[in-house]
């Protein structure tokens, strides 16, 4: 897979971990969860906030910034917990194909424009199709419940 990942400024990462702090304690926007994962060459637990996005039923992840380490390890592990507060979720993911990202992209940017349009070359608002450009560039993950 093409390595496409935008770094974090140094303000970003002060607002992740200010968000992350938030999430502990479960006073942040109803939509954001703190993400976990193990890593996938250290098996360290890594911690980063994101926002869940729920599209027609289902609870989806996007890599807004690309090939993340996040969206790396999630990958690699194959499942996630998202914590908010004392709850706890531990989750499947599964990566969508490119030609299913285009629609749930669109979603994403037009729900999260003031967070991450930066990220994205196609001006929310514009229709699916303008999307699949980026698909392949920007990994998206369906969250599933363990039966």
């Amino acid at each position: 897979m093409a390595e496409n990942f935008q770094k974090e400024s140094p303000l970003d990462r002060f607002f992740n971990r200010l968000m992350g702090q938030a999430l502990k304690l479960g006073i942040a926007p109803g939509y954001m969860r703190l993400l976990e994962v193990r890593g996938r060459k250290s098996g360290k637990l890594f911690t980063t906030p994101v926002n869940l996005l729920e599209f027609q039923s289902r609870r989806i992840l996007v890599a807004a910034r690309g090939e993340t380490a996040w969206a790396r390890n999630a990958r690699a592990a194959g499942r996630v917990t998202l914590r908010r507060g004392g709850r706890a979720e531990s989750l499947r993911v599964r990566e969508l194909a490119d030609a299913d990202k285009p629609e749930i992209i669109k979603a994403f940017l037009d729900r999260f424009a003031s967070q991450v349009q930066r990220f994205f070359d196609v001006p929310a608002g514009s229709p699916a199709d303008a999307f699949r450009a980026v698909a392949s560039r920007t990994p998206v993950f369906e969250l599933i419940a363990d039966s």
